[in-house]
């Protein structure tokens, strides 16, 4: 079962790690180490690269890890729930969507988070009216009602 040596592929890790914060504690350590990558290199050079972001932000993180343990990361924009919480000012959403609300956010927030998500690599392509009601979406999961 062993693989020959043309074939190995670079490892892509997908992590969600706090900005400024990354340690090799769990999930960054056992994620890299298992893949033979120095974890502390990672941290350092992910810290230094979120230095301008507010600390804590939730920051989801791509690492490419090529055969030869050398790694590259990109990251991204924090995910919409962490914005809309923010908007809304709640802590966390609701246990039950669609039957409890928990807090509001107008449709202006729902544009500005719309706007910070295009900057995402992976959602370049789509109009922003389409973003945003990803966005409305995402509010609904969490308990939250668009207002105007």
């Amino acid at each position: 079962m062993s693989k020959g040596a043309a074939n190995v592929k670079a490892q892509v890790v997908r992590i969600l790690i706090a900005a400024g914060k990354a340690a090799p504690t769990p999930p960054v350590g056992p994620a890299l180490g298992a893949r033979g990558v120095k974890s502390m290199d990672f941290c350092k050079e992910f810290n230094a690269r979120t230095a301008h972001l507010q600390p804590g932000i939730p920051t989801p993180t791509l690492i490419t890890i090529q055969p030869d343990r050398t790694f590259s990361f990109v990251t991204k924009t924090p995910p919409v729930s962490y914005f809309l919480k923010q908007a809304a000012g709640v802590e966390k959403g609701t246990s039950r969507p669609g039957h409890d609300i928990v807090g509001t956010v107008s449709l202006k927030h729902v544009y500005e988070i719309a706007k910070i998500k295009a900057t995402d690599q992976h959602l370049q392509h789509l109009p922003l009216e389409a973003i945003a009601s990803t966005v409305v979406g995402s509010a609904r999961t969490l308990g939250l009602q668009v207002v105007p």
